[in-house]
């Protein structure tokens, strides 16, 4: 971390005003609303600069970590010494017959109201999943029986080598919530998902059903990071939570929603460690009551 104000120096010198802040509150770009700062915040507007801020980051050795909307992350308290390479600068959605390419930055849910809009159907899933298509990829995000790998045609991401890649699907390795994306920590900077032409009204209906769904069982009036934890095999998690008793559980002012035990909301002013308080607390209680052993979706970076 010695060389953090010279690599300050060279940014200033690479990246206009918009793409580069410095002691910035996590708080701001996550959607549970808690975190300390990080030392830098980088937002690229293209994948050339992506890979030259990677080139200076790794040139001065810093600590970094690639984010998108922050929906799926939890920033304690004490920030994150070095980087946060952001990547909502890479936000384009470009429709070509049955195929939408979007930027690793792009929106979920704004790209699959596209393909709604060119009556492409099979992304209604993604909807009201509210994180980046490079986030999506790298965790192959899914909901109401749809997943990434269902759709996904080709990623292209940089890898160690600050090299662009092309990966199929097959490339890709996704599973429940896994890709080679994150085995290799690579970067996604864009995707494409092929798509079968549709019905208009069919779709936009299939979607606002299933949004419909959501506003019903999901506490989306509460910051949060959607389901914290991921499917135990064999168990769905919000049950053993329930079942544990701990819906309306509190510590500070985080707290497991009463509106579905699997969503842990930032329910009043909570701080990053009232958030983690409330996790380790459910992962403890449900593995003593049924021996399972619950695993954050959400990613947890940065110090106390």
């Amino acid at each position: 971390m010695m060389n953090i104000d010279e690599l300050k120096i060279e940014l200033k010198s690479f990246f206009g005003e918009g793409e580069i802040k410095f002691d910035e509150p996590m708080r701001n770009h996550t959607s549970f609303k808690v975190g300390g700062p990080c030392d830098i915040m980088i937002i690229p507007n293209s994948k050339e600069k992506l890979i030259k801020a990677l080139e200076l980051i790794k040139k001065y050795n810093i600590p970094y970590f690639i984010m998108g909307k922050g929906s799926n992350l939890i920033v304690k308290d004490g920030g994150f010494r070095g980087v946060i390479l952001k990547l909502t600068g890479l936000d384009y959605i470009i429709v070509k017959d049955n195929n939408i390419i979007a930027g690793g930055g792009a929106s979920l849910s704004n790209t699959a109201r596209e393909a709604l809009l060119n009556s492409l159907k099979g992304m209604e899933f993604a909807s009201g999943i509210p994180g980046t298509v490079g986030g999506a990829v790298a965790m192959n995000a899914g909901a109401y029986g749809g997943e990434i790998k269902d759709i996904i045609e080709w990623a292209e991401c940089v890898n160690d080598n600050l090299e662009l890649i092309k990966l199929t699907k097959e490339d890709l390795n996704l599973s429940y919530r896994h890709s080679r994306v994150q085995e290799e920590n690579l970067v996604v900077v864009e995707a494409c998902f092929n798509l079968d032409k549709g019905n208009y009204d069919e779709i936009k209906s299939n979607m606002e059903e299933l949004n419909r769904r959501r506003i019903e069982k999901q506490p989306l009036n509460y910051p949060s990071a959607g389901s914290t934890f991921k499917r135990p095999t064999g168990y769905f998690a919000g049950k053993l939570i329930e079942d544990s008793g701990l819906k309306g559980y509190r510590y500070g002012g985080a707290m497991v929603s009463e509106k579905h035990a699997g969503f842990v909301i930032n329910y009043e002013n909570a701080t990053a460690k009232d958030v983690l308080e409330v996790i380790k607390h459910v992962q403890d209680v449900v593995y003593e009551k049924f021996g399972v052993k619950l695993e954050t979706e959400v990613k947890i970076i940065g110090e106390d």
